[in-house]
């Protein structure tokens, strides 16, 4: 369920006092938006006071956060430089950025808010860049071409400790969807819907360090197939997957949209299973921007980031759904016809096996990052020998899924975000607790650890 319904449900939104619509009087606005700037200085001040996050939050939480601003007060002018920032409007230290994006639904809010006005309403100045595939954003993000990007969620952990690349410090600052991928088989294989008759098989992911690997190899562990010995997983930029389908280069894909219902509207794949089958509630992408970005223009990475949450709360509505698909089918964006991306945005859609389902859920934009997400992705990381020794999974997760800053731009924007940054999840009925991630490791029969 979105985080979003209740604050967006039109009782909600009745009253539309302000210049935002989101308070019930303009005074109400003006101390709504001066209270987000006055929490901006404060975050900025203490940023700069303690770089090391780490040592940051443990000094606010021995003194507390007011002592803490009380004491700064008396070394740093805090007021001064709030009156500063109200003047100047918190002004962008770069207006014009280029975002990085592969052409899939999970990327809608990132696509979605360059035509619907999202990033203009920021004051920026977006060019969403259409990009060949994962390997390709993590070059061009870490070599400074893109000033964020749209990026799996597992990424950014994988390049904040240097596994597949040089190590970076990078975020997610917000996740970009959950649900909203599927296992797709080719025609061939209709009845062939036990994955233990599916040893031999050729099945693509998009990336090695992506939800789709960890979410394939935990369906098929769970069934007894060994993912390393019993099947062949290959990587697959998303726009390939279908063509590689249609050569029969491949059994199947668990991919994302609009892969799965392209592949079912060419008549080559029907849908097997949509993920949020195996875990309801699952990250998939994220919008992920390097630390040195979030902290050297924190005026421009908080604009970019309230542009997001904006997109992904007017994507979670229903009722804006077709608007959405009309705006990101074109060529420049996911290049598919509308009517495909209209059956995945509003979860009635033909499963290639002559049957109509209705899901509204297929896919989700909650862009709250749950420490509890990173954690779970570093288990599955180390389960499959990708990391190895001592982990961290703790410290990791919050430095690089900033879910309190996610929680404060959220706040400042008028919405509610989740009381916490934890939280136990089930996936195939098993549940997982981010408190004891090892424990979790060793309960698989079917690992390289």
């Amino acid at each position: 369920m979105s985080i979003f319904r209740n604050p967006f449900d039109p009782e909600v939104r009745l009253h539309k006092g302000c210049s935002c619509g989101q308070h019930s009087s303009q005074a109400e606005h003006d101390t709504s938006v001066q209270t987000a700037q006055d929490r901006a200085v404060e975050s900025a001040v203490m940023r700069a006071l303690f770089p090391d996050d780490n040592l940051r939050r443990n000094f606010l939480r021995s003194v507390g956060a007011g002592t803490a601003l009380a004491a700064i007060s008396t070394l740093f002018p805090l007021g001064s430089a709030k009156e500063a920032f109200a003047q100047s409007g918190g002004k962008l230290e770069k207006q014009k950025l280029k975002v990085g994006f592969i052409p899939i639904t999970c990327a809608t809010p990132i696509i979605m808010a360059a035509p619907l006005g999202f990033y203009s309403k920021y004051g920026l100045d977006v060019d969403v860049v259409k990009t060949a595939g994962w390997a390709v954003i993590r070059d061009k993000a870490m070599n400074k071409e893109y000033d964020a990007a749209h990026m799996l969620s597992p990424m950014p952990l994988a390049i904040s400790m240097g596994v597949g690349s040089t190590p970076v410090p990078w975020s997610v600052p917000a996740i970009e969807n959950i649900n909203g991928q599927a296992i797709t088989l080719a025609m061939k294989h209709k009845d062939k819907r036990d994955p233990k008759q599916w040893k031999g098989f050729k099945l693509a992911v998009p990336f090695d360090y992506s939800m789709h690997n960890y979410l394939l190899r935990y369906y098929l562990a769970e069934h007894g197939i060994d993912p390393d010995s019993d099947v062949q997983i290959r990587a697959v930029p998303p726009p390939e997957m279908v063509a590689n389908l249609r050569a029969e280069n491949i059994d199947g894909f668990l991919g994302p949209d609009p892969m799965n219902q392209r592949a079912v509207y060419d008549g080559v794949g029907f849908i097997h299973m949509l993920t949020r089958d195996i875990w309801d509630g699952h990250p998939c992408c994220a919008f992920g921007a390097s630390k040195e970005f979030v902290t050297t223009m924190p005026n421009t990475y908080q604009a970019l980031l309230k542009a997001i949450i904006d997109a992904a709360a007017h994507a979670s509505k229903a009722e804006n759904r077709k608007e959405i698909a009309t705006a990101i089918a074109p060529a420049n964006y996911l290049n598919q016809p509308e009517t495909v991306i209209e059956q995945i945005l509003s979860g009635t859609f033909a499963d290639g096996l002559g049957a109509v389902k209705k899901v509204p859920d297929r896919i989700e934009f909650d862009p709250f990052p749950y420490e509890s997400f990173a954690v779970w992705i570093l288990t599955q990381m180390k389960r499959w020998g990708q990391i190895k020794g001592d982990v961290d999974y703790k410290k990791i997760a919050s430095d690089v899924f900033l879910a309190t800053d996610a929680a404060r731009l959220m706040k400042s924007n008028g919405f509610a975000p989740p009381e916490s940054t934890t939280k136990k999840f089930f996936v195939m009925k098993k549940e997982f607790d981010p408190a004891k991630p090892e424990d979790y490791i060793k309960s698989f029969a079917i690992k390289r650890t």
